[in-house]
């Protein structure tokens, strides 16, 4: 399988007056079907992972977006009742080690939503990953790379967390092992290097101890670098609606344009395809198409988390014209027509 270098950016604001706000870019090397979904409490979940798959039942209800590859689905961001945001992005550094099924094992196309599930903060999801509570399984997704044509690809990713109180942290598996970088400083994660090269190479730049002016590539650790300047020098909002805009525009300064890939040494630039919004403070989750002019939300007040309640669907990437609040356009669905990539190494 391919170990591609598709790109993504998440941004966390927490002293902005506001609300505790999360944007992440979703950026892919081809334009996939994107869907939101509304899981309430109580649905019972298997980490597909062979032998000793983790199960658990949902403690929280959650609002995700689910992505759907070839007829596989990933959730890779969302948001729960308790105000816990989780963001899965690429690093091809990751290392999540053999499998040990004296552990119980997580896909890790399940990690996002088995925090989302599970936690309502930074700290108790912290807690457990520490102790080794379960065992993270990678899978191969496929992929559609234009110069190649459809290939699978090892999902090689790390976490970013983060919860209403503002705290934060990121998570990255190497060498098997997981290294953990928690504080509400955390505010921004791109893709390789690695977190702590990241954080070293920020120095280089004005600003941050250096000399180098500004960075202009795509390249994530450009981009880092560039979110992390512009964070800094946001503005302080006078209401949540200039608050989500602000972010937006620090995300958008770090997002890649849709072009033909120029390079053929790095064929899996990936074009920016949507964006989303965690408001951790209020319980709003927005989606921006990068192929629409529109802002879409969804709202938990406007849902049933309780156990037993329907699960709801509405897809996005089959309606680009919907704006504004979208909660009464969710049609009831079922939880399993999210078919998680089974394939493993």
């Amino acid at each position: 399988p391919y170990s591609t270098a598709s790109a993504c950016s998440r941004v966390l604001s927490a002293n902005n007056g506001q609300a505790v706000l999360v944007v992440r870019n979703m950026d892919w090397p081809e334009n996939i079907d994107s869907a939101f979904w509304f899981l309430p409490r109580g649905i019972k979940r298997s980490g597909l992972a062979g032998g000793n798959a983790m199960v658990w039942a949902a403690k929280y209800s959650s609002i995700v977006t689910a992505s759907t590859v070839k007829g596989q689905s990933f959730v890779s961001d969302g948001l729960n009742e308790k105000g816990l945001e989780a963001n899965l992005l690429w690093l091809n550094e990751s290392d999540y080690g053999a499998r040990n099924e004296t552990k119980p094992g997580l896909s890790i196309a399940l990690w996002a939503q088995y925090v989302l599930d599970n936690y309502s903060t930074v700290a108790d999801a912290v807690r457990d990953i520490q102790s080794g509570l379960y065992q993270i399984v990678d899978v191969n997704i496929p992929m559609y790379i234009p110069t190649v044509g459809v290939t699978e690809a090892r999902a090689s990713l790390h976490l970013a967390l983060a919860d209403r109180t503002g705290d934060s942290a990121v998570i990255e598996y190497l060498n098997g092992k997981p290294v953990i970088y928690h504080d509400r400083k955390y505010t921004i994660m791109t893709n390789s290097p690695t977190f702590d090269k990241q954080q070293e190479n920020l120095k280089k730049y004005k600003g941050f101890g250096g000399k180098k002016p500004l960075p202009g590539t795509s390249d994530a650790a450009d981009r880092f670098v560039r979110a992390s300047f512009y964070m800094k020098n946001t503005p302080q909002p006078n209401n949540i609606r200039e608050a989500i805009a602000y972010m937006l525009s620090v995300t958008r300064n770090a997002s890649q344009p849709f072009i033909v890939t120029l390079d053929p040494k790095h064929p899996y630039t990936a074009a920016t395809i949507w964006r989303t919004v965690g408001d951790l403070t209020n319980g709003y989750y927005y989606y921006e198409s990068t192929i629409s002019p529109y802002l879409v939300w969804a709202d938990f007040a406007e849902f049933d988390s309780g156990a037993g309640s329907q699960a709801m669907k509405l897809e996005l990437s089959k309606n680009p014209d919907y704006y504004g609040n979208v909660s009464k356009f969710f049609q009831k669905a079922d939880p399993a027509e999210l078919k998680v990539p089974k394939f493993f190494d």
